[in-house]
């Protein structure tokens, strides 16, 4: 068995390597072309790779996929933490057995919907309620649909892992601010919050990572146009919509263009890298442990 659980641990890091060195050695013939600059990629705020005619006009500038991502993620983000921090509060300081017992369910259920159907939800009622609300002041495909589609499938992440880290908070630290004359709410925001909040922090960037790495509800919502902008109006291609319209497309292998989302992908994987060691910083600079 020891040696079962050793290999398991092996493979682990073994597919890790690999997906690390496919990533490198696939993005270097990206970085390696002579019509790709690494200080363009890194500043440019044009971005044609699929748009452009030739070759020579494409432009390779990764801010305006990372504006579409980051702008669909902060709308995702305000929907889905502080939502999923008061039901996380709610279900584990005040509701009752009951309705602990139907509402647990109610969003294990959204947690189960693909990922595919929030698409096309986002598509069909999502953005036409937007452009109903607005007077067409949405395009048919936004950041605000997507963002919002994908809050709803971060929200029961956010919603049971901070359950799990307020419900590891010792019974007796609410006990002794009840004796101290804490209410209720005193006791959960100021004595069970804090106590758990390197779960919850933990909780928020896990669900950070979870929504910058979203495909389907983009790839269907967000649009295939890269906007180097602000506006949650106006179409968003992320990184991850990207990569799909990529493979779709008719370019072929080794081109350019098809080695663009190898330097997408890489990129993508050292900003979900770096969440990830923030996650750990955090969890270890906050994390209290109890007797």
């Amino acid at each position: 068995m020891l040696a079962v659980v050793a290999m398991c641990a092996m493979a682990t890091i073994a597919i890790t390597l690999g997906i690390v060195v496919m990533l490198v050695t696939e993005s270097w013939h990206f970085f390696n072309s002579q019509y790709v600059s690494v200080r363009d990629f890194l500043t440019g705020t044009r971005w044609t790779a699929l748009q452009s005619k030739s070759i020579e006009d494409a432009k390779f500038g990764i801010w305006p996929l990372l504006s579409g991502t980051f702008r669909v993620t902060s709308i995702a983000m305000l929907i889905a933490l502080p939502s999923g921090l008061i039901t996380a509060i709610y279900l584990s300081e005040f509701a009752s057995s009951k309705v602990r017992a139907t509402l647990k369910p109610a969003l294990e259920v959204i947690a189960g919907i693909p990922t595919v159907v929030l698409g096309y939800f986002a598509v069909l009622v999502i953005s036409p309620s937007l452009q109903w609300l607005t007077n067409g002041g949405f395009d048919a495909f936004n950041a605000t649909s997507a963002g919002i589609a994908v809050g709803i499938l971060c929200l029961p992440m956010v919603c049971s892992l901070s359950e799990d880290a307020l419900h590891a908070v010792p019974r007796s630290l609410r006990e002794g601010a009840f004796g101290l004359g804490c209410t209720p709410l005193e006791t959960a925001t100021r004595v069970v919050v804090p106590a758990a909040l390197s779960g919850i922090v933990s909780a928020f960037l896990l669900a950070f990572s979870r929504a910058i790495g979203e495909t389907m509800v983009v790839a269907l919502a967000a649009g295939t146009q890269a906007t180097y902008t602000m506006d949650p109006r106006a179409q968003s291609q992320t990184m991850t919509g990207f990569i799909v319209e990529m493979i779709k497309s008719e370019n072929e292998y080794g081109t350019v263009q098809y080695y663009s989302l190898y330097g997408v992908a890489v990129t993508l994987f050292v900003i979900t890298f770096g969440m990830t060691l923030v996650g750990q910083l955090v969890r270890r600079r906050y994390r209290e442990t109890y007797a």
